[in-house]
């Protein structure tokens, strides 16, 4: 038996981001239709230590049937360091036999599906003539979701903060002449906010960094940065004032200190989420109501998302024979 194995460069040519816009959305939508069965993610947090391990299962059936794992270490330091704060490999597995088909570099999966699953979420929610875009960070899933939602939506203008306005500079700088709309570096978040009608939170702030206040009517926002439950990017308020869609009910109520906080506050109770977004692709939720109402897309990370581009990924490497296959 041979076992497939795909580099971040490789996954990255057989992955796409508007390919990944359809292969998020065909996912979101089988796990609307119960095709899809997965548990919470286990996190392994050893005290001392200097990060922590993830574990995400899922199993989908279907055309594209099998079983994934995604096995991710969290290492906040790494940034300083110049790599990636995600770090470990997805695992994929034949849906008849249980036989290990690849092993793929989960840091380029997370990145892009990621950043694919907010498009699918904007496309559905954000008004059509959103064209201001705000990103708050300047990391790995800052670059994706700028590229992610210029997919979606037609750009005018971009502006990113970040904690350390040198990289948001660096940002605008990489990424100028790429993309046919001004990106600018601005020096808060507060600025980068006012007037966006699309917004990208990509932090690892533990404390909210936009209020309210600063959120125009009819703007769409999603939240990417944190999955912990004592961690959020965004006030009470904005919670409490915005339609609230997620990736899955089970892991927003576990997981998402957004949400988690602002209900142990009082502010808003579980009648407060209007529904997962793959409800509102099959057309069982309806998304956006008007204008000026102010959604907001609170993204967890699934362990589907990694299963169905990981699927994804090596059907396309099979057939156009790219990566290392390794007697196993």
């Amino acid at each position: 038996m041979k076992i497939l194995v795909l580099n971040n460069k490789e996954v990255r040519e057989l992955l796409s981001m508007r390919d990944c816009v359809s292969v998020m959305t065909d996912a979101l939508v089988s796990l609307s239709n119960d095709k899809v069965h997965q548990p919470l993610r286990m996190t392994l947090s050893p005290p001392g230590a200097e990060g922590t391990m993830r574990l995400m299962p899922a199993f989908m059936s279907g055309d594209h049937s099998g079983y994934g794992l995604k096995v991710i270490c969290n290492f906040p330091g790494n940034v300083i360091k110049g790599k990636d704060l995600h770090q470990g490999v997805v695992l994929l597995f034949n849906a008849t036999t249980g036989e290990p088909l690849a092993i793929l570099n989960a840091s380029e999966i997370t990145a892009i599906r990621t950043a694919a699953v907010s498009a699918v979420a904007t496309k559905a929610l954000a008004r059509e003539e959103a064209a201001i875009l705000a990103v708050i960070g300047s990391g790995v899933q800052a670059r994706s979701h700028l590229e992610a939602i210029s997919c979606v939506r037609t750009l005018t203008h971009v502006r990113v903060a970040s904690r350390n306005i040198q990289h948001a500079r660096r940002f605008a700088e990489e990424m100028d002449g790429l993309y046919p709309f001004p990106i600018e570096a601005v020096n808060s978040v507060e600025i980068a906010v006012r007037g966006a009608q699309l917004i990208v939170t990509a932090t690892t702030t533990a404390k909210p960094i936009i209020r309210r206040i600063w959120i125009s009517p009819g703007t769409h926002l999603n939240l990417v940065g944190s999955s912990t439950p004592t961690a959020r990017e965004v006030d009470t308020a904005t919670i409490a004032e915005s339609s609230l869609f997620v990736d899955r009910r089970e892991s927003l109520l576990n997981e998402a200190g957004d949400y988690i906080i602002a209900s142990r506050e009082g502010a808003i109770g579980p009648d407060h989420i209007r529904g997962e977004i793959g409800d509102v692709l099959s057309g069982k939720t309806p998304g956006r109501t008007t204008d000026r109402e102010i959604t907001l897309f609170k993204s967890l990370g699934l362990a589907v998302e990694d299963l169905a581009a990981a699927e994804y990924v090596y059907r396309n490497a099979v057939k156009i024979r790219i990566g290392n296959w390794v007697e196993f």
